[in-house]
């Protein structure tokens, strides 16, 4: 498939969980009311320095577009000669550079937060497929900076004593947007609050309402949230998985 697309698995395998995860979904435990997260998101954010120090070894991988350094802001030919904050692969803070006409191309990476792209094009560094993507009206290949390596987590559930209130919770990026960790949480224990221990359509129930919430209302302006904000615009898939079982209830 020309595609590609992110993925997140969970397996038990003797008594512990492994979570994987190459991209921008994410899973969190919630035990006892603590939250535990099992994943994080891969973003030009949070893989800057990797995807900085790839095209470093291998400026070629740029097509003489971009840059691999990142600036605060773009940089305009009228500021050439001046002064201005920069960070490379090696750097966790900001240092000042006189700004060269190769830092005019377009940077690696831009924008922030979940407008971030590489290579103005894409928005998540890892995952599976986009072997033929490319940047737009180009013929450089974003393929080489994006992995499809994923993080693993393991969770032991034999350490812990497990009630039926305990659950794992898979979720693509449509309901973390929206919906932070605490909001999660607190959206399972008010409904299996609601429902008894032993009736196995509750963890269902928990699921479709995370995701019902975070799509919202439609109303005039679109989709909106309980808080009038604007409601998820992506796929929202959930999964809650039970950690324990009735046997387990105190």
């Amino acid at each position: 498939l020309a595609g590609g697309c992110c993925a997140l698995a969970a397996i038990y395998l003797m008594g512990k969980f492994y979570v994987a995860n190459a991209g921008d979904s994410r899973a969190i435990i919630i035990r006892n009311g603590e939250i535990i997260p099992m994943s994080r998101e891969f973003t030009p954010e949070t893989e800057r320095q990797r995807l900085q120090f790839l095209a470093f070894l291998k400026p070629e991988l740029l097509g003489k577009e971009f840059t691999h350094l990142e600036f605060p802001r773009r940089i305009q030919p009228k500021e050439l000669g001046k002064k201005m904050l920069y960070r490379d692969q090696n750097m966790n803070g900001w240092a000042y550079k006189k700004i060269e006409e190769d830092d005019l191309k377009f940077p690696l990476i831009y924008g922030e937060g979940k407008k971030a792209r590489v290579m103005a094009t894409i928005g998540v560094t890892r995952g599976l497929g986009d072997h033929d993507l490319r940047v737009f009206s180009s013929n450089i290949h974003i393929k080489p900076f994006l992995s499809c390596f994923p993080e693993v987590r393991v969770y032991d559930l034999t350490q812990y004593e497990h009630c039926p209130d305990d659950v794992l919770v898979l979720g693509t990026d449509g309901l973390w947007d929206v919906t932070n960790d605490k909001e999660v949480a607190g959206v399972v224990m008010e409904v299996l609050t609601s429902y008894e221990p032993n009736d196995p359509c509750r963890y269902t129930m928990v699921a479709q309402e995370l995701v019902v919430r975070s799509r919202g209302v439609l109303k005039e302006r679109g989709w909106r949230l309980a808080n009038d904000k604007l409601g998820s615009g992506d796929d929202i898939s959930v999964f809650v998985i039970p950690l324990g079982g009735p046997g387990n209830y105190t």
